[in-house]
């Protein structure tokens, strides 16, 4: 692993057959944002349910969510992920940073293969502006809903790292 790449990543879920019905309703067509209640519980038992988590989360208690192109955010209402981190964090007494930015419009990551993941995601997140200088020297967890083949978790702590970052883990509600 090399000097860019993210330090570890963990899950609370498996992406079983529910909970991939759970996570399509959150996040497609109608947006059944309504079961975000739901889906931050299942995720906050996960975490509490893993002790090296809670461990590696008392020591660096900073979220940071996956966020969505602008097109998709305006389209969707919503940024699942940021909506994940927010009653995580909140539960955990956790601060959420909101410091990446989606500046490249990517094609849905469900049903690529890992190459084309790898190459889909490939530059698609910045710092915002505002944000660089709260990111040197820090650890960050970044959230997101899926973990499938880990590439855009790979893309978010690249670019993380790059501006100064010490470490970045990854946790997301379910691993695929």
């Amino acid at each position: 692993m090399g000097r860019y790449t993210i330090d570890g990543a963990f899950s609370s879920i498996s992406y079983n057959k529910t909970a991939k019905k759970l996570l399509y309703a959150f996040k497609y067509k109608p947006y059944v944002s309504n079961l975000k209640d739901l889906l931050i519980d299942f995720f906050y038992e996960g975490v509490l349910q893993n002790e090296q988590v809670n461990t590696v989360l008392q020591s660096y208690p900073q979220l940071v969510p996956i966020p969505l192109h602008s097109s998709k955010l305006k389209n969707r209402g919503y940024n699942q992920s940021f909506i994940l981190a927010k009653g995580l964090g909140e539960k955990l007494g956790l601060e959420v940073k909101d410091i990446l930015i989606r500046v490249k419009k990517t094609k849905s990551q469900f049903g690529l293969a890992r190459e084309k993941r790898i190459e889909n995601i490939s530059n698609a997140f910045g710092v915002k502006d505002e944000s660089k200088d709260l990111i040197k020297g820090e650890a960050f967890f970044l959230i997101d809903d899926v973990l499938t083949s880990g590439s855009t978790l790979l893309e978010a702590a690249r670019i993380l790292k790059r501006n100064g970052a010490k470490k970045v883990f990854g946790l997301t509600l379910a691993r695929g």
